[in-house]
């Protein structure tokens, strides 16, 4: 079977479905779903959000120069998908979807989404007006994980968190572990040391005197 062409268009999937929390000066705070997301830098650590100039958040973003990323589990599907179809300006999401806010470490304005299990919160240090969407550029500042999400070393293990993902429409949860990262150079473990020549040929002896005494 072929392959079709198409029109470009974005079709990078699966992506993360996270839901990023704003707010600004006057105290105003908002919800929105994102899936237009992801890490762009490892040191210093950066991430970035695409938002749509029409969104009720995209003022907050632009105002207040913070947001928090928090990470979404299947649990809270539903209230990823009612904050990216529901608009901040009709409606209080937090009131409607239950969720709580929880005071920032390092940022101002935005608050955390107390349910999420992973927050991540975000200082913008470019925009771009790249077209039907403007990419926020931000330094993470910060990091919060949920203790149940890690280990007895102390290790974070995010497949514990049941997290979801976003592909063409749909919310998907997150499979079973395929690998680790490396498992495809990674050596085999040697096999079992194969015993003595002297001792397999007393094995083989013991089995001769049984036949004999048979």
């Amino acid at each position: 079977m072929g392959k079709q062409i198409w029109k470009p268009g974005n079709m990078l999937y699966p992506l993360p479905a996270v839901m990023v929390s704003t707010g600004d000066a006057q105290g105003s705070t908002n919800i929105l779903t994102v899936a237009w997301t992801g890490t762009i830098c490892t040191n210093p650590a950066m991430v970035y959000i695409s938002v749509r100039p029409e969104r009720y958040s995209y003022a907050m973003l632009r105002e207040s120069g913070e947001f928090v990323i928090n990470l979404t589990t299947e649990k809270l599907a539903w209230a990823a998908d009612y904050c990216g179809v529901r608009s901040g300006r009709d409606e209080d999401k937090w009131e409607k979807t239950g969720l709580h806010k929880e005071k920032a470490a390092e940022l101002r304005y935005a608050p955390l989404i107390a349910e999420s299990p992973v927050n991540i919160e975000c200082r913008v240090t470019e925009v771009r007006e790249l077209g039907s969407h403007h990419m926020f550029i931000a330094e993470v500042k910060a990091v919060h994980a949920d203790e149940g999400c890690l280990n007895k070393t102390g290790r974070l293990e995010l497949k514990r968190a049941g997290l979801i993902a976003y592909s063409h429409g749909e919310y998907l949860a997150a499979g079973r572990t395929l690998g680790t990262f490396g498992f495809s150079v990674k050596k085999k473990k040697t096999a079992a040391k194969k015993k003595a020549p002297g001792q397999k040929r007393r094995v083989r002896q013991k089995k001769s005197d049984t036949t004999k005494a048979t």
